[in-house]
């Protein structure tokens, strides 16, 4: 297995480790409750070096990327950031990943670790015009700063640079990022997350993460900060109605499926996929991807049969199966059981009950309008 720069600071702090993505990586630390909590309510810090990023630079590297995303990446200013599904020809989706843009010869793609070598291939096939492609992955360390209290305690940690000029960055708009310096180490401060709440993730130097990772905690011992395994970042994206490749997105859903179409400019410019989603958008849909609250007792979990609702409130039964859950949990922010998962689209109305098979025994679920929690 691979490591990421930050495996020091996992060991030392006795986190459970598991495979992920082909690389060594926390689960959790001191328990994936207590820790979607702490970014529900202070803050808490996550190791994301396993992310990848390809570098695009020379005269053609704007209009390349905006052929690669389904998104409208010439619209963007420097220092903005866009988020954007990745397509196929036929509209199923090879990733999605965040751009960010420094100015019109020089951009970043992030896209998800499990997908990077794919990632990769697909750009080179893709890639047209005067371009510059480099993988800078494994010389990147990224490190996600989220919760309520995370400006404070960026503020804190690195906006002392020494050199000034870092305070411009707690006025950065969300989806904005900027480039700054601590203790001589530059860095990106990027006003984004996956968590459903405020933050920034820090891209830096991979021999610099570590020492950034410790600084932030020192820094942050009285701010309730903690540190967060993978664990804590799933429940905390599903409440968001954030889509995890693998799970709510594949290369067999389209982001019009996905509830994605905000991020599908159909008449900004021409990108790969882009005949097959104006086929589809044209025809309509047949399933969309919905939000469902549990209505009794029973986790829904990925990969569980979604059923029409047959029998009776008191006692219910599947009928025939029309989707499944594609990510499920126990929120612990609600305190309920909640998924996602594709249903017909004549039955992706909020209000509508459908039933999902736990364990054999049929559970009463209704569609609701996501994401299940946004923050205050």
């Amino acid at each position: 297995m691979q490591v990421t720069p930050l495996i020091r600071a996992h060991q030392e702090a006795k986190a459970r480790l598991v495979e992920f993505a082909g690389f060594e990586m926390p689960i959790q630390y001191s328990g994936i409750v207590a820790e979607h909590n702490a970014v529900r309510q202070a803050a808490g810090i996550f190791d994301v070096s396993h992310m990848g990023e390809f570098v695009f630079r020379g005269a053609g590297a704007l209009n390349a990327v905006d052929r690669l995303v389904t998104n409208n990446v010439a619209r963007l200013a420097d220092g903005q950031v866009l988020y954007s599904p990745i397509c196929y020809a036929d509209g199923g989706i090879v990733d999605d990943c965040l751009v960010y843009r420094y100015n019109a010869e020089h951009l970043m793609m992030v896209v998800n670790a499990s997908n990077r070598q794919k990632d990769w291939q697909w750009v080179q096939d893709n890639l047209d015009g005067d371009v510059a492609l480099e993988d800078i992955s494994d010389a990147t360390g990224l490190i996600a700063l989220q919760g309520p209290r995370a400006r404070e305690i960026w503020s804190r940690t690195l906006g002392n640079d020494g050199n000034g000029g870092n305070d411009s960055v707690l006025g950065i708009e969300p989806f904005h990022f900027a480039q700054t310096q601590w203790q001589g180490r530059e860095m990106i401060s990027s006003r984004t997350g996956y968590t459903g709440e405020d933050g920034f993730e820090i891209y830096c130097k991979a021999q610099d993460a570590y020492d950034i990772w410790q600084a932030i905690f020192e820094s942050a011992q009285d701010s309730g900060l903690i540190a967060c395994g993978l664990g804590a970042r799933d429940t905390l994206r599903l409440e968001a109605k954030l889509c995890l490749y693998g799970n709510d997105i594949d290369q067999s859903t389209s982001p019009l499926e996905a509830g994605l179409g905000w991020t599908v400019k159909l008449k900004a410019g021409d990108f790969v996929g882009k005949e097959a989603l104006v086929a589809q958008k044209k025809a309509g849909l047949s399933r969309k991807l919905v939000c469902l609250k549990m209505l009794s007792r029973g986790i829904a979990r990925h990969g569980y049969p979604i059923c029409g609702l047959e029998g009776t409130d008191d006692a219910p039964l599947c009928g025939p199966r029309i989707g499944e859950v594609t990510s499920g949990t126990k929120s612990p922010t609600l305190g309920q059981a909640i998924a996602l998962g594709y249903v017909p689209a004549e039955l992706a109305k909020p209000g509508s009950l459908v039933a999902v098979e736990v364990r054999g025994k049929a559970i009463r679920a209704e569609v609701i309008k996501g994401p299940f929690y946004k923050r205050p």
